[in-house]
């Protein structure tokens, strides 16, 4: 990364947003900038060789279109512009990113801006994580502090654009203006964005509640029921607030800042003593790391489990072969139906696959399509196979369309350790109960078959994890369930970081930890009345639910 430059001197920041909003500049070209919307609602913009190469597809689909008379390019996938993002298509009709071997959406989005502002100049602006690594602010924030730095103000407050905070460009910090936490910031030169001579959006049309509709202002619906089919983004949509991770004592003793309360009323299931760290290895075998303190032992929490999992039982006998994994959970349809889409590659059900080019197979057509057999959904057969391949082959299916999950998913999560202890002090919003931590632990190794880069290394950065639950009922609940996602393998994977964007490294896998107890400015933290009901539900997305207990 370049290191960050400093402004000259000069007053302190802007009142308000930059006087040329983003999209309305002077008569200077305009460059085109896409964004993804992450977990947490903020915008991150792709990088600008990505950027042009979307720009590139979408225009000669358009010079294609008005030779032909075909429509606009549905599909556009990543991986030809970025290898690393390989995984992730972007549905144009919808302005949406699918993810391909998790069937995770987020919602993206276009927007213009001057040729000469930060965009067009390829200055992105960043704040360094809680790894180490440099994130990106929106562009528009980018923008505003680009023209701030060149009217040489020494601060500005990001409070107009929605952000509780203050950035000096002489420290080269950003303030959190309620906790006084500062990060470092840099400014950064990457390839600029492309020149786009089109500044309308992309489709128009009465807008509804759909993913397409909701954080693009009013567009179009699409006719097909797939499109319609996923959750839409949270409409109060959080900021980008980065916190610290809680860090507490990493020792196998759990953390007592203060002396046990005494117990209110009974638990339906045993309570780990404050003073009783539960190991959890990576294989599958669970022992109790007994401790004592002021000569009181500690009980041990009986966790029964069966030496044979029905994980590896289900490895064992589920087949895994690509062609035979789609033929078992799909049912050959005859007819295809003529007006719908193929949620995957976007085409018409009635034409072939768009993923002819890239996967064969000799047992299944181009054009065959097939129903899922529970849950009815229709794709076509060559894109499942196209999906199923390019995840972790486990003998399992999951529904693009619903996230039904046919056999029993397992992830690539490598080898590691997941430690549980308790203490009495409370969470935010979680008075009447003590506090669950987990704290995971996994090291850098050699990726393998399962993972992107086979025999390559990967790093582990920010461990030991530490992640925390209010010790009620539900949080319990929580805590077995996620016994057996780490069991399965489904909480890390190996990627690319949404935060830093270091490739071959582990990263979180679409299952949501609190990694701190007292702040929640980040999202990261408590109080979050929704916190446990949200984990259940991508929990149960992963196939663990209240039947896996006792398994």
């Amino acid at each position: 990364m370049a290191a960050a430059q400093g402004a000259g001197g000069g007053s302190a920041g802007p009142a308000g947003p930059p006087a040329s909003a983003p999209g309305h500049g002077s008569g200077s070209a305009a460059v085109a900038v896409w964004e993804w919307q992450d977990e947490f609602g903020r915008w991150r913009p792709y990088r600008g060789s990505v950027c042009s190469y979307i720009e590139q597809v979408i225009q000669a689909s358009q010079q294609k279109g008005r030779r032909s008379g075909s429509g606009l390019v549905s599909s556009i996938p990543l991986g030809h512009a970025d290898p690393a993002l390989a995984p992730y298509v972007i549905d144009i009709p919808s302005l949406t990113q699918f993810r391909q071997d998790t069937g995770t959406m987020r919602a993206v989005r276009r927007h213009v801006f001057p040729g000469d502002s930060a965009a067009g100049q390829g200055i992105v602006w960043e704040w360094q994580n809680d790894e180490g690594g440099w994130s990106p602010y929106e562009m528009n924030v980018c923008v505003f502090l680009e023209q701030a730095r060149a009217t040489n103000h020494q601060r500005v407050d990001l409070g107009p654009l929605g952000y509780n905070y203050e950035v000096d460009f002489v420290a080269q910090v950003q303030t959190n203006k309620s906790t006084r936490f500062r990060r470092s910031v840099q400014r950064r030169l990457d390839a600029p964005y492309p020149v786009t001579t089109s500044t309308t959006p992309l489709h128009t049309g009465v807008g509804c509640s759909c993913q397409q509709c909701w954080p693009n202002s009013g567009t179009g619906p699409i006719t097909t029921r797939y499109r319609h089919s996923t959750n839409s983004p949270n409409s109060a949509a959080a900021h980008q607030v980065p916190g610290r991770t809680a860090s507490v004592s990493s020792s196998n003793v759990g953390f007592v800042p203060y002396n046990k309360p005494a117990l209110t009323g009974a638990r339906s299931t045993p309570r780990l003593n404050a003073q009783n760290t539960l190991v959890l290895a990576q294989s599958g075998s669970l022992s109790a790391a007994l401790a004592a303190s002021n000569g009181v032992s500690a009980q041990a929490l009986p966790v029964k489990m069966s030496k044979s999992s029905r994980v590896s039982q289900a490895l064992a006998a589920t087949p895994t072969e690509p062609e035979s994994v789609v033929k078992k959970y799909l049912e050959e349809l005859k007819g295809a139906p003529a007006d719908e889409d193929c949620m995957i590659c976007m085409e018409k059900l009635s034409s072939p696959s768009g993923y002819s080019d890239s996967c064969h197979s000799s047992s299944i057509r181009l054009e065959a399509v097939g129903r899922l057999r529970n849950c009815q959904h229709s794709f076509h057969m060559l894109c499942m196979l196209a999906m199923y391949s390019n995840g972790n082959k486990d003998g399992s299916l999951q529904c693009p369309s619903c996230k039904t999950i046919y056999g029993e998913k397992t992830g690539t999560q490598p080898k590691g350790k997941m430690e549980i202890s308790t203490f009495p002090q409370s969470l935010p919003g979680h008075k009447d109960c003590g506090t669950i931590r987990i704290v995971y632990h996994i090291s850098r190794g050699i990726q393998g078959p399962e993972h992107p880069n086979p025999g390559m290394p990967y790093t582990a950065r920010g461990f030991p994890r530490y992640c925390y639950l209010p010790d009620n009922e539900k949080g319990r609940k929580v805590l077995e369930l996620l016994k057996v996602a780490w069991k399965r393998r489904l909480i890390f994977t190996v990627g690319t970081s949404n935060t830093t964007g270091e490739s071959n490294t582990v990263v979180w896998n679409e299952i949501h930890h609190k990694t701190e107890m007292d702040s929640n400015l980040s999202g990261h933290g408590y109080p979050d009345p929704n916190y446990l009901d949200n984990v259940l539900a991508e929990l149960a997305a992963q196939g663990v639910t209240e039947d896996c207990l006792g398994q």
